[in-house]
């Protein structure tokens, strides 16, 4: 009975290995393209995976992992524990919460905005003059602002003192220090953003435009009934590997910007890593923290992910 009911599976299975060998061969030029970014992603992001299990053991340089001990959760303990960890978990949480309610949407309404334009030298132009910002370094970005709005011969705050008479120490207040963080990412990333966007606008089809402007529909109307759903998997599926980098507020970024003055607003976990693991050797502390953060964004990314499904969207996978 046993051997009827599996002759069947096996069979299937064969059926199946055999259309996979199939299709490997009838693709095999498509399979050879995307063997370097499978070597590239196993080499420099799987295995380095292993690095983790650092957060598990009290690693010392000299012994390897193989030599250091193993202390369980004794370092999350510690760092569920800090005194800091409160300080560090709202700074962290308030600039990404930031980050997604005003600097995801600005790529998008760019987008619809870009899209409305029907000069194609004048879109280029714009398109070519936004994408430059992605390409400089956050050392000069920082520097940027730091000559437009230094309380010392900044161009911005001498402007502002020849109107209201009295200067802003826009990069040392503390209740300045995220709105910095935000306006500095808009102008460096909205440009990059918008790559993805309009590549989804270009796949709209046109007819339906035509179709709506024969109904007597306005341009708000073709935006909210044509172009929005049709662009709306590609904001959903965004947004979830935004939600993964979540608490990832940009160590570079953060760092150029602090200042003792606004220290206690701008520490985050980020920084807080590389001052515990590089400049204090805890390396084993350091990667438990990284770990966390880590592990905070999967679970997003799986819950967003699930819950975008509920909704009827496609999801990542």
């Amino acid at each position: 009975m046993a051997t009827s009911t599996g002759l069947p599976n096996i069979q299937a299975r064969k059926g199946k290995l055999a259309t996979l060998l199939r299709d490997i061969i009838r693709d095999k030029w498509l399979y050879l393209m995307l063997l370097p970014g499978v070597i590239y992603f196993i080499i420099f992001k799987y295995v380095p995976m292993y690095g983790v299990t650092m957060a598990f053991m009290d690693y010392k340089p000299y012994t390897g992992f193989l030599g250091s001990p193993w202390v369980g959760f004794k370092h999350f303990e510690r760092f569920f524990s800090e005194p800091q960890f409160g300080m560090l978990f709202r700074n962290t949480v308030i600039l990404a919460v930031y980050n997604l309610a005003f600097f995801f949407p600005m790529p998008i309404i760019l987008s619809l905005m870009m899209n409305e334009v029907r000069r194609s030298k004048f879109k280029n132009f714009v398109q070519t003059l936004i994408y430059i910002p992605h390409f400089v370094s956050w050392v000069v970005v920082v520097g940027i602002f730091y000559m437009l709005l230094t309380t010392e011969n900044g161009i911005l705050n001498e402007l502002l003192y020849q109107i209201t008479g009295k200067k802003i120490a826009f990069l040392l207040e503390a209740e300045w220090f995220r709105t910095m963080i935000i306006s500095q990412s808009i102008w460096k990333e909205i440009g990059w953003g918008t790559v993805i966007f309009m590549a989804a606008l270009a796949g709209v089809d046109l007819q339906q435009y035509e179709a709506a402007r024969i109904d007597g529909a306005s341009r708000w109307r073709q935006l909210w009934h044509i172009t929005l759903p049709a662009i709306r998997s590609t904001i959903v599926i965004l947004f979830i590997l935004r939600l993964g980098n979540f608490l990832d507020s940009g160590f570079e970024h953060i760092f150029l910007m602090l200042t003792p003055t606004n220290r206690e607003v701008g520490e985050v976990f980020d920084t807080y890593v590389y001052t515990k693991g590089m400049t204090q050797a805890q390396y084993s502390y350091s990667a438990a923290v990284g770990l966390f953060k880590s592990t905070i964004g999967l679970v997003l990314v799986l819950g967003s992910n699930w819950l975008a499904k509920r909704f009827g969207e496609e999801g990542i996978y």
